[in-house]
């Protein structure tokens, strides 16, 4: 099985799917900002991967899979359907020694952090639970390589050209139970499980 280990443990994650003409966007803002970028200084996710991360749950033993799922499916039953927008881009911590590039992933009536709370509640079987603080959804864009913490003011001056681009609306139906598998190509994404909102 994908993403499985010797231990029979699954690297896993929640997510929110991207839709292919949004991704699309993203990645042409990804691209831009890579031109900006020395080489080999950051990770860059591929366009194919963006998501939207509820809930990294880390290793997850193969026979609680099963749990999960019905421990997700329960959390999405009750709670509607979103509609999410696609914006920007920032840094996490900050923009002057940051780990993390994105863009935003926000939905106008404010119930995303509300589902990531339910999620972070109803695996706390399965992972610790994350830290307090303002949940900021986001799609990554790519990660610093140890060595390159000092935004270049190519990127900066780059990002805060694309700090008002809109890069599309999509209507969020299901969340996903991901399987990571880490390869020396890089992390390797497979569903292993789509859970339905409620209407």
């Amino acid at each position: 099985m994908p993403g499985e280990t010797a231990s029979g443990f699954l690297r896993l994650f929640i997510a929110i799917a991207v839709p292919p003409d949004v991704r699309q966007e993203i990645g042409r803002a990804q691209a831009q900002l890579r031109r900006c970028s020395p080489p080999g200084a950051i990770r860059w996710t591929k366009p194919e991967q963006f998501h939207v991360t509820l809930k990294f749950l880390g290793d997850v033993h193969t026979g609680q899979l099963a749990a999960l799922e019905k421990s997700v499916a329960a959390v999405c039953a009750g709670f509607p359907s979103l509609e999410l927008s696609a914006n920007g881009v920032g840094f996490f911590p900050g923009r002057r020694r940051p780990r993390v590039v994105w863009a935003g992933a926000v939905d106008w009536e404010h119930r995303l952090g509300e589902l990531h709370r339910q999620i972070d509640e109803t695996t706390l079987p399965f992972a610790v639970a994350d830290k307090p603080g303002t949940f900021t959804g986001h799609i990554t864009l790519g990660r610093f390589k140890p060595g390159h913490r000092v935004t270049p003011d190519a990127l900066l001056k780059r990002a805060e050209m694309l700090r008002d681009r809109h890069y599309g609306n999509w209507s969020v139906r299901d969340l996903e139970i991901v399987r990571c598998d880490l390869t020396p190509a890089g992390a390797l994404h497979t569903v292993a499980a789509t859970c339905r909102l409620g209407h």
